[in-house]
């Protein structure tokens, strides 16, 4: 058997194979931000994966960023998310939540009382939002005040333990992608004169406050930390990538986490700029490679020892049973890009496995 599917110690926890089910938002959940029932059936089709990582969850209201996205700071949202780990669970998988906070890739729409999202300074992105009424400019978002820095902070601790309550293994706390965190993180969408900005060591004081917060809750080895350093989406950049996100790693290296979830590159360019291998180095702990990774791919990074586990995002929806048809070789169906967000069954709980695909075909013989 390929190390990619043999089982992996993760920390304290025993994970069945190396295969990780990446975070993707899908918008299907009920109102008030309550994870559905069809949510539950979703992620426990696809619970054999080795970890299982939530779509993004908002900490709070104030970081909601988009329509239909599952919280994870009330009490209905804990029975709703309940489900789903009940879900995975049952399949024998491990599952982690991704608690996020969108900071300026939100709209007053979407914020209580109509409020302006936050952000580490008051620069506007570029782009489009994703509102009830559809797509809309980015506003200019206001600057967190200092003092307001650690409510947020305390609002990533709260979400925390919600996500106990919820049954969930692990938490995985988003830097990545252009939301709040990232926001602080990249010197292109950080210009703040406090302590939380300046030198990269400033930009990540934030983090690591956060993570500091999270783990009064969650050991540190049930934390784990995802960055993505090179990527454009929510129109980010970084002066020095590579600089600035190889301090980070180091620095996090001193927590002992569960493991550093990277997204390598950008999804918008063909080759990363960065020396990935390099910043695996220098965090030193279990390091989750992500983005476009085939089975070929992903079992080299294994054999070559550049990742410990490998995460694959678009595969799994339309594969609930990728492990297994990635383990056997079998053809991966391709997922239609309609119904990726927003909708019902169709495309999210409706893909058969292979099995069931042969029986069906042998069937329509």
């Amino acid at each position: 058997m390929h190390e990619l599917f043999a089982p992996f110690m993760l920390s304290d926890m025993l994970l069945g194979n190396r295969v990780v089910m990446a975070p993707m938002t899908r918008n299907r959940a009920a109102p008030e931000g309550v994870p559905s029932s069809l949510m539950a059936i979703h992620y426990g089709q696809r619970g054999d994966a080795g970890l299982v990582i939530s779509e993004s969850a908002p900490v709070s209201a104030q970081g909601v960023g988009y329509p239909g996205t599952p919280g994870i700071y009330t009490d209905k949202q804990v029975k709703g998310w309940r489900q789903v780990t009940d879900a995975v669970h049952a399949k024998g998988g491990r599952i982690f939540v991704q608690l996020q906070h969108c900071g300026r890739i939100s709209h007053p729409s979407l914020q209580m009382d109509g409020d302006l999202p936050v952000a580490p300074s008051a620069i506007r992105p570029e782009g489009l939002a994703v509102t009830h009424g559809g797509m809309q400019s980015f506003v200019t978002p206001r600057a967190l005040a200092t003092a307001e820095v650690l409510q947020v902070v305390e609002q990533f601790k709260n979400a925390a333990q919600v996500a106990k309550a919820a049954g969930f293994d692990g938490v995985e706390i988003h830097a990545a992608n252009g939301y709040l965190i990232d926001q602080f993180l990249r010197d292109g969408s950080n210009r703040r004169g406090d302590r939380y900005g300046g030198s990269p060591a400033r930009r990540l004081t934030f983090l690591l406050e956060i993570v500091d917060a999270v783990s009064e809750i969650w050991l540190t080895g049930r934390i784990g930390v995802r960055f993505s350093p090179e990527n454009r989406f929510n129109d980010m950049r970084d002066s020095d990538p590579a600089a600035s996100f190889g301090y980070y790693a180091q620095e996090l290296s001193k927590y002992d986490l569960a493991y550093l979830h990277v997204l390598e590159g950008d999804m918008f360019a063909a080759a990363p700029a960065v020396d990935y291998g390099e910043l695996r180095r220098r965090f030193g702990g279990t390091y989750v490679a992500n983005n476009g990774y085939d089975r070929a791919r992903a079992m080299a990074a294994i054999e070559q020892g550049s990742a410990d586990l490998i995460a694959f995002g678009k595969p799994f929806i339309a594969n609930p049973d990728l492990v297994t048809r990635l383990r056997r070789d079998l053809p991966l169906a391709v997922p239609d890009h309609e119904t990726f967000y927003g909708g019902d069954e169709r495309g999210y709980t409706d893909y058969p496995s292979a099995t069931e695909q042969a029986r069906s075909t042998a069937a329509a013989a």
